[in-house]
């Protein structure tokens, strides 16, 4: 076998002409026919039984070269990538120039490499001091979350519906006279004021009094995600059932005896406060690092091959698509009350794939140039956390080279940020 590399007239991209030997090939085609043969029904032969030069007689002699190619080919290619050390980044670009049984396997692989990362200053870059104090009136508002948690629903009477109510109602939709498919219920449960209803209904509820019926008219909104429904005018006929409003309970000791493991409201304010802190240096030390990392990539110019920011943009929907399966929901679903396509997800996120990459091609640089590595024993801290959530030993981990190559990859990753923010100069 021999390859040829050179590279092409566009930045980052190699042509890889390959030449395989035809009793390469064959053999290939051979092993692809014994592991189909018993697919074939050819007359005067058992099921599976007729001979591989029959199979090429009846069906053409490429019937096997396909599959031979898809047998033969990726573990080679890999293998030449990994001894060239050419770090590829996208997909293969191949143009097949012979493939014929008897014959050398020939074909070009195009493929994008991984750019050159010319670093710009990383080391006493300045950024400013970020922390985040607590207030009385952060413990007061959390307090009042807790209130509102353990608040109680009570019937109001003697009045009509005000705002901040909540409201027992039936509704029935029409448009131009004809119902419309989810715009009917009963006993629904409408806060007035939390604006989750369509514009302007929720107002036209108030003043209304139990039991009274109304018909409320009101519009769609024009970015609305049906198609049918999306700027027209709707009737919606209305009956008060029930009002209703939270009752908050008094915040005292008591309130913290019931809703706490303490026994005075001072000892829950103070570990409010506590809990508080802790989310404040949180928050300040990930966006300290966010201003190290933006600091460090904010003149590095890197000219970044499509196939990078499109395996990106892959991750992206991928993400996207599993934080919507948890909520019931798919890609198309989701894209369709949003009105857009996937081609306009893609492009509204290309910039942010585009930064995400240069980001990680910075960071990978200086880990490189700095020789940082995780520290031992936090690897050791991650088999134990990782042996446990997947049911494994951390020796079974071990074994496994690309799931070690991901545990040092990540440390690394987060190493070289502790690197940075360092060796910040934070004003």
């Amino acid at each position: 076998m021999s390859i040829k590399i050179e590279k092409t007239k566009n930045a980052n991209e190699l042509k890889l002409e390959f030449v395989i030997e035809a009793a390469k090939f064959d053999e290939a085609i051979k092993k692809v026919y014994e592991k189909s043969a018993r697919y074939f029904n050819i007359p005067g032969f058992r099921k599976g039984k007729a001979p591989m030069a029959i199979v090429e007689k009846t069906y053409g002699t490429s019937i096997f070269y396909e599959d031979a190619f898809n047998e033969i080919v990726p573990e080679i290619y890999e293998k030449e990538l990994k001894e060239n050390n050419i770090e590829a980044v996208s997909k293969p670009d191949l143009d097949i120039t012979q493939m014929e049984k008897g014959k050398d396997l020939k074909f070009t692989a195009v493929v994008q490499t991984k750019p050159e990362v010319k670093l710009e200053k990383y080391k006493g870059i300045e950024i400013k001091k970020i922390e985040y104090n607590v207030s009385d009136d952060d413990v007061e508002h959390e307090l009042g979350h807790m209130a509102e948690k353990n608040s109680r629903m009570v019937t109001v009477e003697g009045r009509p519906v005000e705002n901040g109510d909540i409201t027992v109602i039936d509704f029935e939709g029409s448009v131009d006279g004809v119902k419309f498919e989810g715009g009917k219920a009963e006993g629904h449960e409408l806060e007035i004021g939390s604006n989750t209803f369509i514009p302007g209904f929720e107002e036209q509820i108030i003043g209304m009094k139990a039991e009274e019926e109304k018909d409320i008219t009101v519009k769609f909104p024009d970015d609305y995600f049906s198609e049918e429904l999306k700027g027209k005018e709707a009737v919606f006929k209305v009956k008060l059932h029930e009002i209703k409003k939270k009752e908050l309970p008094e915040i005292n000791d008591e309130f913290a005896k019931d809703t706490s493991e303490f026994d005075t409201l001072a000892e829950l304010k103070n570990s409010i406060k506590e809990k508080l802190e802790e989310e404040n240096k949180s928050r300040a030390k990930y966006e300290t690092e966010e201003e190290a990392i933006k600091a460090a990539c904010k003149d590095v110019k890197i000219d970044i091959p499509s196939g990078m920011i499109e395996t990106e943009l892959d991750n992206m929907v991928q993400e996207v698509e599993t934080r919507l399966s948890y909520q019931g929901m798919n890609m198309e679903m989701y894209l369709n009350m949003i009105g857009k396509t996937v081609e306009d997800f893609r492009k509204e996120g290309s910039e942010q794939a585009k930064e995400a990459v240069k980001t990680r091609l910075v960071l990978e640089q200086i880990i490189k140039e700095e020789k940082i590595e995780p520290d031992k024993k936090k690897i050791e801290e991650k088999l134990e956390e990782m042996a446990k959530v997947y049911g494994k030993t951390k020796e079974e981990l071990k074994e496994n080279e690309h799931f070690m190559e991901y545990i040092t990859k990540s440390l690394s990753q987060e190493a070289v940020v502790d690197f940075l923010v360092k060796n910040a100069k934070i004003k």
